[in-house]
């Protein structure tokens, strides 16, 4: 089990006695629920360990030109004149110090996507902070609880924002470090062009929300569109994929290398799985574990999409040199994602139905149980309390459902169990597919919760959960 999950139970425990109100003797439902809270109790932490340092950074967003996929200049919008932004590292047990320069023409934040950071600092104009206007900065302050692959991006016209190419990856490092060759991040994005090379501006249109948001021509990976890493027979990699696409899924093939995913969106699967057939939605990571074949030199892997009916290369994996020998050492795993089969038979507190109606100024809204973002209510969530919620698909079209500050975990699938071995902050639903979740809300706030096909978003399919303050809700349950 890695370092970060080394916890006080009892912490836990005490902090769900003391913010649930008291199930009847007699409650069965409640007395399974208070045992799939206990399940939980140390699958994660609670709280951010504590600070052993800090690391001041500097994220400047403001346009630029890049080199484009065939030679030309490429006028984009870049943290740091870099597309994707920077990889921004720190250490389990490290706070944070971010100060955000905004040199665009437009207001802008950055929401800081799978990490659970204190609300203020969760980059949602209008719910968390306001909007860091053209010409100001802001500063972002955190201590990561979870160590993870995550990443970063506007919250703020994020179609245009992140299409334009304001994303990076944020790695937060295990406390000990693993002996792996070397680990490697891999940022997948699509681009749609113009007919003059440049990025298409028109943004959030009636095609694109009448379908799965916007993909585009050009699929790259850390802004290549020929990716290829060289790497020697023996080596033990740990690569981390994220998707930063607006609405693009991915299925990664990676042929005979046969990798395992340890992690799905920053979080350590129960044991090591096949990654064959895993799909990467907007926002989601994956990490793997790769071990190059000792007598594979002068071979190349591709690493192929299989997502859509036309299979294209995304990247390769090319074997040069002498052979090392291979690290040895157990994968990371967190052996305490509980299985919560006891909640097959609890109803469920929460629906979301996702479907779109006519309006909006494309003549397309999505909505969240009928209605769009603006005329949304807030879900009030307890804190500490275990909650079943089900996202109910009554669309034919792609929705990866994203719950900022919070993780959850499968568990079913079209009315029938499942037992995903690990937590996650974006599942996506296909057409007219059912998912129920579990979750236990550790961080109090208004949290956003949205379809993270960022034109669905835009056009309506957000809402919000409120997780009470423990003592809010201490005493109202008194």
């Amino acid at each position: 089990m890695r370092p970060s999950l080394q916890i006080l139970t009892l912490t836990f425990v005490t902090a769900l006695i003391g913010c649930r109100a008291k199930a009847p003797v007699d409650d069965p439902a409640s007395h399974a629920r208070e045992q799939l809270e206990q399940e939980l109790a140390s699958a994660y932490p609670v709280k951010a360990p504590p600070a052993s340092g800090v690391q001041s950074l500097e994220l400047t967003a403001a346009p630029t030109s890049v080199q484009q996929f065939d030679g030309r200049l490429l006028d984009v919008w870049a943290y740091n004149n870099r597309v994707p932004g920077p990889v921004l590292r720190v250490r389990l047990g490290e706070s944070i110090e971010v100060k955000l320069h905004n040199r665009l023409p437009q207001p802008t934040t950055i929401h800081w996507h799978g990490v659970r950071v204190p609300n203020a600092m969760d980059g949602v104009p209008g719910v968390t902070q306001k909007a860091v206007p053209p010409g100001t900065s802001f500063t972002y302050r955190f201590t990561p609880k979870d160590a993870g692959t995550f990443w970063f991006h506007p919250h703020v016209r994020t179609s245009e924002q992140v299409e334009r190419g304001l994303y990076g990856v944020l790695v937060v490092d295990d406390a000990e470090s693993l002996p792996y060759s070397r680990d490697e991040v891999w940022v997948l994005d699509d681009w749609r062009l113009g007919p003059e090379g440049q990025v298409d501006p028109r943004f959030v249109t009636r095609h694109d929300l009448a379908h799965d948001g916007r993909w585009g021509q050009l699929v790259t990976v850390n802004g290549d569109t020929n990716r290829e890493l060289v790497v020697r027979p023996g080596e033990r990699i740990r690569l981390r994929l994220a998707n930063t696409s607006n609405g693009r899924v991915y299925r990664p093939d990676f042929s005979e290398l046969e990798p395992r995913v340890i992690a799905v969106d920053g979080m350590y699967t129960r044991l090591p799985l096949d990654a064959r057939g895993f799909e990467l939605a907007p926002g989601n990571r994956l990490d793997l574990d790769i071990t190059i074949p000792p007598n594979a030199a002068g071979r190349s892997f591709q690493i192929v999409d299989r997502f859509t009916r036309r299979p294209y290369v995304l990247a390769a994996l090319r074997v040069e040199g002498d052979a090392i020998e291979t690290p040895t050492f157990a994968p990371p795993s967190n052996p305490q994602v509980p299985s919560w089969n006891g909640a097959a038979d609890l109803s469920t507190d929460v629906t979301y139905v996702l479907d779109a109606r006519r309006g909006g100024e494309h003549g397309i809204q999505w909505t969240i149980n009928g209605v769009p973002w603006g005329q949304h209510t807030a879900t009030e969530l307890p804190y500490g309390a275990w909650t079943r919620v089900r996202f109910q698909n009554d669309s034919a079209r792609l929705h990866p459902m994203h719950i900022h500050g919070q993780f959850f975990k499968v568990i079913a699938k079209n009315g029938q169990p499942a037992d995903e071995p690990f937590f996650r902050d974006t599942v996506l639903l296909h057409g007219r597919e059912t998912i129920d979740v579990g979750m236990v809300p550790l961080d109090w706030g208004r949290w956003m919760m949205h379809c993270h096909i960022l034109e669905h978003a835009e056009s309506g399919m957000m809402t919000e959960i409120d997780v009470h303050e423990p003592e809010r809700q201490s005493a109202s349950d008194q």
